[in-house]
């Protein structure tokens, strides 16, 4: 089965930071890129950072450049999404979703159940 667990969610001040991680299993993680996706209240999922698996190529959201950084731990099974200055806009619930392939821009296939992240200006 299937599973991607998200963690490090929570409240944060603006210009604070927060480190997500997302451990999965149930897959051969090596075979997949892994991607963080946000939803805002009222607003449409997006794509907020991805990492390929072979080749560790990135892609990031350009709302996120600069501030956000992800990375991946193929012997832990674990992709982690470090956010540094945020800011309230950054307030949504951010998802770990498994691609449908191996690098950056291949479409989203399985969901996490997502974390909070909630930040006070």
């Amino acid at each position: 089965e299937v599973q991607l667990v998200e963690s490090g969610g929570g409240l944060v001040q603006a210009g604070g930071s927060l480190r997500l991680s997302c451990a999965a299993s149930g897959f051969t993680f090596d075979d997949y890129a892994i991607g963080w996706f946000r939803q805002a209240p009222g607003k449409d999922r997006e794509g907020v950072s991805c990492i390929s698996s072979s080749d560790g190529s990135t892609y990031y959201a350009d709302s996120v450049k600069g501030r956000f950084t992800i990375s991946r731990d193929n012997a832990k099974n674990t992709v982690y999404l470090q956010m540094n200055s945020l800011k309230p806009k950054d307030t949504a619930v951010y998802y770990c979703v498994r691609l449908t392939g191996r690098y950056w821009y291949f479409p989203p296939g399985y969901w996490g159940q997502g974390t909070q992240v909630t930040v006070s200006s």
